[in-house]
């Protein structure tokens, strides 16, 4: 069976907790951005920032039930559309095995000198079509 989406664990810390005693709602984006390294990895390999070629044109969440300090965390990522010069990545939040919240980032290729998208390649778009589920 073949690898169709990415997983990082998290613990969160006592600071991204808010007065509530849950997970604050700025906390949970940065766990998904930092989640979506792999992808970064895919589209720009070694992710070096002279030569990054990627913008996000659109960002939801949806917080379904509170994240709780103390438990630990999995953060599930995968392909959800591939298109010509942009994707859109899947995510979602676990704890204890309910789901806690749920985002779709629209990618897009993107030439930051010309100031436009750009197509993938076809080595590219079959990588991320294999993420995709």
């Amino acid at each position: 069976m073949s690898v169709t989406q990415f997983s990082l664990d998290l613990t969160p810390r006592f600071c991204e907790t808010d007065a509530l005693g849950h997970i604050n709602n700025t906390v949970i984006p940065v766990w998904f951005e930092a989640a979506r390294e792999p992808i970064f990895e895919i589209v720009n390999p070694g992710q070096d920032l002279t030569k990054w070629n990627m913008i996000i044109a659109g960002f939801t969440i949806a917080f379904n039930a509170p994240t709780f300090y103390g438990k630990k965390v999995t953060v599930k990522t995968h392909i959800s559309r591939v298109g010509n010069s942009s994707f859109e990545i899947a995510q979602t939040c676990w704890q204890e095995g309910k789901q806690t919240a749920e985002a779709k980032t629209t990618m897009v290729h993107y030439n930051y000198q010309t100031e436009k998208s750009q197509p993938l390649s076809d080595a590219v778009k079959a990588q991320l079509a294999g993420l995709t589920g």
